[in-house]
């Protein structure tokens, strides 16, 4: 075999190799948008009320009245979970620290409570998203 044919078959092969990668990327990243995100594992009852964020909050967020969270006295900021009210299922995270109601588990933004339908103290279901 002579060094052209030799080269060229290398390159073939180089770029073979090259596609191949890419449409495996290609359809890595296809498969991730298709609902590929965290999902709730294992529901738990809690309860619940909306409460007005602080403008700064103990977690070193700024909030106002659209932004959605939770508040909770023991688990981590930023940790994500998931709420439910009936149907209506949201994902937010631990914005704040929070409450000092006895027998209330978590207290919820305003906005946040608007979107689950919310109103006075009640009984929800929330998960740790995976």
């Amino acid at each position: 075999m002579n060094r052209v044919l030799a080269r060229r078959l290398v390159a073939l092969g180089a770029i073979a190799l090259l596609v191949c990668a890419a449409l495996l990327v290609l359809l890595a990243v296809r498969q991730g948008s298709q609902g590929s995100g965290p999902k709730p594992v294992h529901w738990y009852a809690a309860v619940a009320a909306p409460y007005a964020a602080p403008r700064h909050t103990s977690c070193g967020l700024r909030a106002g009245p659209a932004t959605m969270g939770i508040a909770h006295p023991v688990l981590p900021c930023g940790a994500k979970v998931f709420v439910a009210l009936g149907a209506v299922q949201v994902l937010t995270q631990v914005i704040d620290r929070g409450t000092q109601v006895p027998g209330r588990t978590f207290d919820v933004t305003t906005a946040l409570a608007r979107r689950l339908g919310l109103h006075g103290t009640q009984r929800i279901r929330w998960a740790f998203a995976r």
